[in-house]
């Protein structure tokens, strides 16, 4: 081997050399990336920040109930944000999404047996996070949330319609809150401020029955669907003209109800 070609090897092997050795250093001087470089980790509850925050439902959610009775009744219902129904005084359904879920605009379409006349019996809710009646707490969305229901039944065997919410449903709020809107503008909203109280409306434990006296409660009110905004699996349903929108008379602060109405054989 000529002097010549040891010394282009060894200048080679130099160059090679260095350039490796520049890269790891660079490699080992390049800074971390940067928080705005890449989405923050999601805030875990009890770390200072609320937990995440969760929508359902846009659709339909189908199912058949195993009830008794002559008659197979089509129940449909959309309610903002949850609700149960019982049948002469027995559960029979619940929302399929839970009641803490926010935004919880599904609609829910059913089939069950039952003898007529029938008695129905519904627990409406309006997602509140406390008593107060607020929610989207601690963040710049603090507010009075809003309800909204409608329901409309058949007989599926001849499509007759047996009821329909409306203004001739008995409707009692059970729980309502805040006692004044300002309450929503507190920075840490409670029960124990006068504008942030709850009021509370006791009911006996047969009030789904059918030989419970409603008529002491008041009418349902009706609201449109303007002021109620239903959205999501409202649109799926092919209401009947005469279903309407019902809530107690404050949509944004009638927070829990109770609703019933008799339909006849």
């Amino acid at each position: 081997m000529t002097h010549f070609t040891k010394h282009a090897i060894v200048i080679l092997l130099s160059t090679v050399i260095g350039a490796a050795a520049t890269s790891a250093l660079s490699l080992a001087q390049t800074p971390p990336p940067r928080h705005g470089d890449r989405p923050p980790p999601p805030p875990r509850p009890g770390d200072g920040n609320p937990p995440p925050r969760t929508g359902g439902g846009g659709d339909v959610h189908e199912s058949s109930i195993d009830s008794a009775g002559s008659h197979t009744i089509l129940g449909e219902v959309w309610v903002d944000n949850w609700f149960r129904l019982l049948v002469n005084g027995a559960p029979l359904l619940e929302d399929s999404v839970a009641y803490r879920t926010e935004r919880s605009f599904n609609a829910e379409r059913f089939e069950f047996n039952a003898d007529l006349p029938m008695t129905l019996a519904f627990e409406f809710r309006d997602f509140m996070e406390n008593e107060t009646g607020l929610e989207y707490i601690g963040t710049r969305r603090q507010q009075l949330g809003d309800g909204g229901a409608i329901a409309q039944f058949r007989d599926k065997a001849s499509g007759r319609l047996l009821a329909a919410s409306g203004a001739d449903w008995r409707c009692l709020t059970v729980q309502a809150a805040p006692a004044d809107a300002s309450c929503a503008r507190e920075r840490n909203p409670d029960v124990s401020k006068p504008n942030c109280a709850p009021t509370s409306t006791s009911v006996p434990d047969n009030w789904a029955d059918p030989d419970f006296d409603d008529s002491a409660w008041p009418n349902a009110t009706v609201h449109s669907a303007r002021d109620v905004g239903p959205k999501d699996g409202y649109d799926r349903i092919d209401w009947d003209r005469s279903a309407k929108l019902i809530w107690g008379p404050d949509l944004k602060k009638d927070n829990i109800l109770y609703c019933r109405v008799t339909v006849g054989g």
